[in-house]
């Protein structure tokens, strides 16, 4: 299987996860104003489970290092493959979350204020169970991150709604978005095996430390884990989004007929918004062997930044607050950018 070997390329890879988990929901918005999100959603995940398979087939099955994915499927302890599930499931009941508050709220104000904090729950809980990195930097810029998530629920109550329970009910979604969305990380991590050095210690998966000893049985690559993952999205869809379906958080019940009704734009929008996610995941846990856990969930879930980015600046989520809202979004932009810095600076 294909390994990271320098902190660099890990830094890449989860810069490149932040573009991709920040800009998946573009194909949300783009799919059309009829399409409803539960609909997309199906075709998200499919996405999502097409992309997965694709690298544990290609990167996991071939390269110098460790297990193909096939040898390593059947040598997994079934403790492995269902924390690697669990962390699917956990994700898509966070995911529809976030999908909703997206529909209600926008991308600028459901992205910071959920995956924000979620950024900030799951670099806590990952560092605790296994504390790689600097911890005044690494919390130094949680800080900052709160205080950019703080900021950025300030600036959405002085856009003028409506309804001002919808404008609640946005901001709910996206805090329980964000105490889920903590969770699912761990639970892959938990899964993933490292290398058992030759002095019996257990040391994270990387090129190096291959090179000191063998790779942890029962435990499973990380391509194997994010197909299991992608499995755990999968199945638990089934039953989250057919219930969320029959009692949306807005809106009339969807008939699951609908779905068939969709054009090729609409459900192709779908499976690339969640090609485009995986993608992210797939690079991210990659690069988590070299980078760490939590500087690596860190990493990538400063996808706030950029969605807030796509909100602000392209889908103009903004434009009818005031003109003092800019200051606001002004300094939230600075302290996640600055935020993001320290947890990069915090490996090193």
């Amino acid at each position: 299987m294909f390994l990271v070997e320098s902190y660099s390329i890990a830094v890449l890879f989860c810069f490149v996860t932040m573009l991709c988990w920040g800009s998946w929901a573009n194909t949300q918005k783009l799919a059309g104003k009829t399409w409803r999100y539960e609909l997309f959603y199906w075709d998200y995940v499919l996405g999502v489970v097409i992309l997965s398979l694709i690298f544990a087939l290609t990167m996991g099955n071939h390269g110098e290092y460790g297990r193909g994915f096939f040898e390593d499927l059947l040598q997994a302890e079934k403790t492995s493959l269902f924390s690697a599930f669990m962390g699917g499931v956990v994700f898509n009941i966070a995911n529809i979350l976030l999908v909703a508050a997206i529909a209600i709220a926008g991308m600028s104000v459901a992205f910071p204020v959920g995956i924000g904090l979620a950024l900030v729950l799951g670099v806590l809980l990952n560092y605790v169970a296994k504390p790689e990195g600097n911890p005044a930097l690494l919390f130094g810029g949680i800080a900052l991150v709160t205080a950019a998530i703080i900021i950025n629920a300030i600036a959405y109550r002085k856009i003028p709604a409506q309804q001002k329970n919808v404008s609640a009910k946005g901001l709910i979604l996206s805090v329980l978005c964000g105490v889920l969305m903590s969770l699912f990380y761990y639970f892959v991590a938990s899964s993933l095996a490292g290398v058992r050095l030759n002095d019996g210690g257990i040391a994270l998966l990387t090129a190096e430390n291959l090179q000191k000893g063998t790779l942890e049985s029962g435990k499973i690559t990380p391509y194997t884990a994010n197909f299991i993952f992608a499995l755990g999205i999968l199945l638990s869809n089934f039953i989250v989004n057919t219930v969320v379906m029959k009692r949306p958080f807005v809106g009339e019940p969807v008939p699951f007929v609908d779905y068939f009704k969709g054009g090729i734009r609409d459900h192709l929008w779908g499976i690339i918004g969640g090609g485009i996610w995986a993608v992210g995941m797939t690079l991210n846990v990659i690069a988590s062997g070299v980078a760490s856990p939590a500087v690596a969930y860190g990493l990538g879930q400063g996808a706030t930044l950029i969605s807030a980015i796509w909100g602000v600046f392209i889908w103009q989520e903004f434009r009818n607050a005031p003109k003092e809202t800019n200051k606001l979004l002004g300094a939230m932009f600075l302290f996640f950018v600055v935020g993001l810095g320290l947890l990069i600076w915090a490996k090193l």
